[in-house]
This record gives C-alpha cells, sequence and structure tokens, in this order.
C-alpha cells in the first residue's frame, strides 16, 4: 500500500483507528509530519488534538545520526548504544542537548499559540506521526506521556518497519502499523507526495482543532511542581534527617545513599534529584548516620551498618501515603554505592534498579552475586583505579548490569556537563526499570566496547 499524501494515510489509520475499542481518546501528534496525519484520525474520532514536541539529539559531525532525542519538559533520552560506540564527550552531549532544548521551547510556542498542553490522565492516548524508522523519538514521546498517568498508549503510523514496531510494542500498550514493508529504506518511499510540512502549516491545523479540544473535557495539565517534604526517618534509636520530593504523578522512586563525607545536602546528589523529578521520579536523600553516629569514621566505611539504615528507609518509603506502591531503586556514591548494592542484595525484592555514581562496588564484592536488580556503573573517564573496581564488580554481579564510563571526566564529575551526562544515564536507567513498560524507553542489553560494557 502506498499512500497519496499525509491526509491520505491519515485516513487509512483512521478506519483502522474506528474499529479500535478507545475510551475517551486523545490524539497526540508528533510534529512536523505527523500533524497532517494525526488531524484526520482527530476529525473521523471526534477526538481533540494536540502536539507533543521531541526533537532528535544528532551526533556532533554527524547529525543525521540519533545519540539521543530531548522532549517538552526538559526530559533528555539517551541512546545508550551509539553514545557508547561514539565516544561523544558530555561537553558536546550538553551542547547538542541545549540547542535541541531551545529549538523544543520554540516550536512550542509556535504550534500551541499560548495554549497549554492537553492533560491526558486516565484517558487513551494514541501518538501519531507519518512513519517510522528506528522509534527512538516515539520512545521519548511515549516516556513522557507516561508521566502523566493516561489509560493506555495506543502507537499508529502508516508504515514503519516490522522490527521497530516490535520493538515499540514493549513501550507502548499497543501499536497500529498499516504497512509493514520487508524492504524498509525510508518513510517517504511509501508516500507520492511527501513534501516537507511547514511551521505554519502545523499551528493552522492545531489552532483549527482547538475549539474540539475545549469542548472535548481533555483539561490542560496542571503545572507538574515536585512537593518537597522534610522528613525524619526512623532507624533504632536515631532518627535520620532527610528530604522527601514527589513529582505530581510520580512513576517511581529513588533513595540516595552519600558516600563518605557527605550527606543529604550534598550538591551533586541533588543536581541529579532534580534531573531524576523530570522524568517523574520521586527521589529521598537522608543522612545514613546521626551526627553522633558520623563522629566515628569507623560508622562511614560500616557497609553493612549503612545497607540497614537503606532497608529501613525503603520499608519507611513503602510506607508513606505519597509513596505507597511505588517500586524503589537506589542512587548510590562512593561508598554508598556499596551500601546500596549490599541492600539490594539482601532484599531484591524490593528493589528494583540501582545506580552507582564513581561508587566502590567492590566493597561489596562477596554479595555481588546475589543482586538481581538491573544495575548501572557510571564512572569518570580519567578515575583509573576505580573503573577497575567497577570492572571487577561488573563481572561479579547478577543480573542485567552496565558499565558506563563518562570521558573526561574524573571522581566527582566535575567537569562541564559531566554530572549533567551523569544525570541523564541515571534516569533513563531508572525510568526504564521502576516504570518497567509504562515508562520504558531503553532496548534490549547488547555488549559494549571498551569504556562500556553490559551483558
Amino acid at each position: 500500500m502506498r499512500f497519496r499524501d499525509r491526509r491520505d494515510g491519515g485516513r487509512h489509520l483512521a478506519a483502522a483507528l474506528l474499529r479500535y475499542p478507545l475510551d475517551r481518546p486523545v490524539i497526540i501528534a508528533l510534529p512536523r509530519g505527523g500533524v497532517p496525519v494525526a488531524a484526520e484520525v482527530a476529525a473521523r474520532l471526534k477526538a481533540p488534538l494536540d502536539v507533543l514536541v521531541v526533537r532528535k539529539l544528532g551526533l556532533p559531525g554527524h547529525p543525521e545520526l540519533g545519540i539521543g532525542a530531548v522532549a517538552e519538559g526538559g526530559l533528555r533520552l539517551l541512546n545508550e548504544d551509539l553514545i557508547a560506540r561514539s565516544g561523544v564527550t558530555a561537553a558536546q552531549f550538553n551542547a547538542v542537548g541545549a540547542s535541541e532544548g531551545a529549538e523544543v521551547d520554540r516550536r512550542v510556542r509556535r504550534y500551541r499559540g499560548g495554549r497549554p498542553p492537553m492533560h491526558v490522565r486516565e484517558r487513551d492516548v494514541v501518538v501519531v506521526d507519518d512513519g517510522l524508522a528506528t522509534g527512538f523519538t516515539a520512545r521519548a514521546a511515549i516516556s513522557v506521556l507516561r508521566r502523566q498517568q493516561p489509560r493506555r498508549i495506543v502507537l499508529a503510523v502508516p508504515v514503519a518497519p516490522s522490527d521497530t514496531v516490535e520493538d515499540l510494542r514493549e513501550v507502548a500498550d499497543d501499536v497500529v502499523c498499516l504497512v509493514t514493508p520487508e524492504h524498509f529504506m525510508a518513510v517517504g518511499q511509501w508516500y507520492t507526495d511527501f513534501r516537507q510540512v511547514t511551521d505554519e502549516a502545523v499551528a493552522e491545523l492545531l489552532a483549527r482543532h482547538a475549539d474540539d479540544r475545549a469542548a472535548s473535557g481533555a483539561t490542560t495539565a496542571p503545572p507538574a511542581v515536585p512537593t518537597r517534604h522534610d522528613v525524619r526517618i526512623p532507624a533504632g534509636t536515631a532518627l535520620l534527617p532527610g528530604t522527601l520530593t514527589v513529582p505530581a504523578h510520580p512513576v517511581g522512586g529513588v533513595i540516595f545513599a552519600h558516600g563518605s563525607g557527605s550527606s543529604r545536602l550534598s550538591p551533586r546528589n541533588r543536581a541529579v534529584a532534580d534531573a531524576l523529578h523530570v522524568g517523574g521520579l520521586a527521589t529521598l536523600l537522608f543522612d545514613l548516620l546521626d551526627l553522633a553516629e558520623a563522629a566515628d569514621r569507623a560508622n562511614v566505611f560500616d557497609i553493612e551498618l549503612l545497607a540497614d539504615r537503606l532497608t529501613q528507609a525503603t520499608h519507611w518509603m513503602h510506607d508513606r501515603p505519597e509513596t505507597r506502591g511505588l517500586r524503589i531503586g537506589y542512587f548510590g556514591a562512593s561508598t554508598g554505592a556499596a551500601a546500596a548494592l549490599r541492600a539490594a542484595a539482601r532484599r531484591g525484592d524490593q528493589v528494583a534498579a540501582v545506580v552507582s555514581r564513581g561508587g566502590r562496588p567492590d566493597l561489596a564484592l562477596a554479595h555481588l552475586r546475589d543482586v538481581t536488580a538491573p544495575t548501572l556503573l557510571i564512572v569518570g573517564g580519567r578515575d583509573g583505579p576505580v573503573i577497575e573496581c567497577n570492572r571487577r564488580a561488573l563481572r561479579a554481579l547478577g543480573g542485567v548490569q552496565q558499565l558506563q564510563i563518562v570521558p573526561g571526566a574524573t571522581h566527582l564529575f566535575p567537569e562541564p556537563g559531566a554530572l549533567e551526562l551523569v544525570a541523564d544515564l541515571a534516569r533513563d536507567w531508572f525510568v526504564r526499570h521502576l516504570a518497567g513498560r509504562d515508562a520504558g524507553v531503553g532496548r534490549a542489553v547488547r555488549d559494549r566496547p571498551d569504556h562500556t560494557h553490559q551483558r
């Protein structure tokens, strides 16, 4: 099947979706090419139409190769396979991200004309594009939408390769695709008229559907401002101070385990926590020791004691009404990474993912085989001794694990863009493994060359 143009593709797609059971559907187009297709779908389903702006992050020097995507709200998602192979630096990645993020903001203003995005909570969402190649931007869009807790997400396109369709079934509740050609070269080959869609055409189509949107009951989304709570966590006779931060619709929770000499006020961990909030993740930063305990330096390196505190904090977080029912992960730094892995080894049923930043997982080496939670080890490329510690730990870990080395970074990641890249890697890992199908954006694990490894 070939389509005359995008409107023709939209009419055929709408006919297929009319036979599909949808509950108060909202049509979300991926601009620019997806908007004319989605406009036809919205008209025939009598559903409101909106856009979700997602931009590919191109590899420096080779912009046609996508190393990630940036979406509305500042969420960035990474193509870890290509980043690992390309050797792109953190500074280069963040320069591309800043440029494309500015373009996302421009397009949002241009397309919506000041209208806020639609609220899709507890409604069926149909994500529409004119076709898919790798599907990475569609994955990013689905991840963003999952944070709003829709009832279901259906990805609908006229044409895509069959392997891309199967991959995207991992993250969408369903995929509707009219044509899955055996020999796929490009989306445009399946359209007679595939001329570029302009910004003006996108804005005009959205404005034309604005009245339908207002009458549909798809109210605009409330501001997604995380709520912060100063808390005290009981741990034996101690009361440990902490900060619990919960986004409007959390998809998971992350407990931080700081390293020796640090605390819940660590600026590096707070920066990572802020990035996790963008991904819809609740965070708990707390002191693992009280003041009297911290005065004894032996306690700072008592991995069993620190792991006990993490386990107690996990029980506490499960009991909080704001975070009850969320899957929990650990983010550990330095010695805190060893404590996180030790706690994960003890209670694998309660820990869904672990990320280590410049960590010493070798301090829990004897227990790593019992860690079943997917584990990401992040190390600076100029942190030689710690790299070797993490490589040894990688071989000992059970389950899914990955080593990601940030090029040019030292132990604390103070280099420009380095900590931001750590935060992006951590957020993607936690969103994938804490929310699972409900927010996953990753692919099946693969081996990594030289500076990264995963099995």
